[in-house]
């Protein structure tokens, strides 16, 4: 096989990475407690889903009639017929079924779909899913798969994260409300930090730092700096910085971050930075640095460049955003594509003022 073709199968299982179950349950808890009817009477659409693998088809199919939903809809990708034997084999699942069809199995994705009672044991749960054949790939650029995009109302995934600013931009076309995973660093994307900075778009509740794991395939190499496998074979890895992007509400959104005056930072800060040197100002750019989010001073009414974890925390109610520092993307909110500090090059930061200082 030609190397192009080993780097697309490289590529397509390095994105195969599947969310436990945990996590996805603790981030849709937080849009509950926020809105107990968030998904009541909504067609959700998992559009980068292997059912047969994913945890967030069994969340949604076990607790359909909980949480009210009206329909689910789950997708696969099937990859080139050329790549199967490096990325996929049909699994037991789709052997036994009695619409197994080996001439689609290797081109084919496969739907789900849950709405009724199929088994006739008067409740709606996993054991309900119908699935079929999709008639092309499943790839959600598809006619076919944007059709259900349009017709879904809410679209929660882990979507390839190679593919992260398209996927983006392919729900935000259609105006639907998601939940997504994704790097932190998108945050800075072109594509994304517009949408941040417009409060189109923001972090989710459940994940603020540090690393998640993820469930990957057999074949994915376990280069990463954790992983294990457990006691049945299956193998995770953990991946740093990421977080679940989102435009529907939780609570935590519009709780303000508490804040110190400069002064009291300087003498009580727990960053031996702030207590020693204070703050500076960019060599280039008329803004204060602040290394920290939780070092940002109450009491200053200017320009503050943040990191950008600082996202995590980010109250529309308290901060309005100004643009980005040290950012290459010409979106329109790039203040500077460099920043020095004392003329050494700072990281990316995120230019922020108080509301009401």
């Amino acid at each position: 096989m030609g190397n192009d073709k080993l780097g697309v199968a490289k590529q397509a299982k390095s994105d195969e990475f599947y969310t436990q179950y945990a996590d996805i349950e603790k981030e849709m808890n937080a849009y509950l407690e926020f809105n107990p009817s968030v998904f009541k009477n909504k067609v959700i659409l998992l559009p980068c889903d292997d059912p047969e693998w994913s945890n967030f088809t069994k969340y949604f199919a076990q607790n359909f009639e909980k949480l009210e939903i009206k329909k689910l809809i789950s997708t696969s990708f099937a990859t080139d017929s050329k790549l199967i034997q490096l990325i996929s084999q049909p699994t037991l699942f789709e052997l036994d079924s009695p619409q197994f069809d080996a001439t689609k199995t290797k081109s084919n994705g496969k739907i789900f779909t849950l709405f009724r009672d199929k088994t006739g044991d008067k409740r709606i749960d996993v054991g309900d899913l119908e699935w079929d054949y999709l008639e092309g790939n499943g790839d959600f650029r598809s006619k076919e798969i944007s059709k259900l995009r349009d017709e879904a109302d809410i679209i929660v995934t882990n979507p390839p994260f190679s593919l992260f600013r398209e996927f983006l931009a392919w729900i935000v076309e259609a105006k639907k409300d998601f939940v997504i995973i994704g790097n932190m660093n998108a945050m800075t994307y072109k594509e994304v930090f517009p949408l941040i900075a417009d409060n189109k778009l923001w972090l989710g509740q459940s994940i603020h730092s540090g690393d998640r794991e993820f469930q990957v395939p057999e074949s994915y190499p376990l280069e990463s700096a954790g992983w294990r496998i457990d006691d049945v074979g299956n193998r995770f890895i953990r991946v740093k910085g990421v977080r679940w992007f989102t435009n529907i509400e939780h609570g935590r959104r519009h709780q303000p971050l508490p804040l110190m005056t400069m002064d009291d930072n300087i003498k009580y800060s727990k960053h031996e930075e702030i207590q020693n040197v204070g703050y500076r100002k960019y060599d280039d750019f008329d803004a204060l640095d602040v290394p920290f989010t939780d070092a940002i001073p109450s009491d200053y009414s200017e320009i503050m460049g943040v990191p950008i974890s600082f996202l995590d925390k980010y109250s529309p109610e308290q901060f309005e955003i100004i643009g980005n520092l040290g950012s290459y993307a010409p979106d329109g909110y790039s203040l500077a594509s460099k920043i020095y500090l004392e003329g050494k090059k700072v990281y990316k930061r995120i230019a922020i003022k108080h509301r009401n200082p």
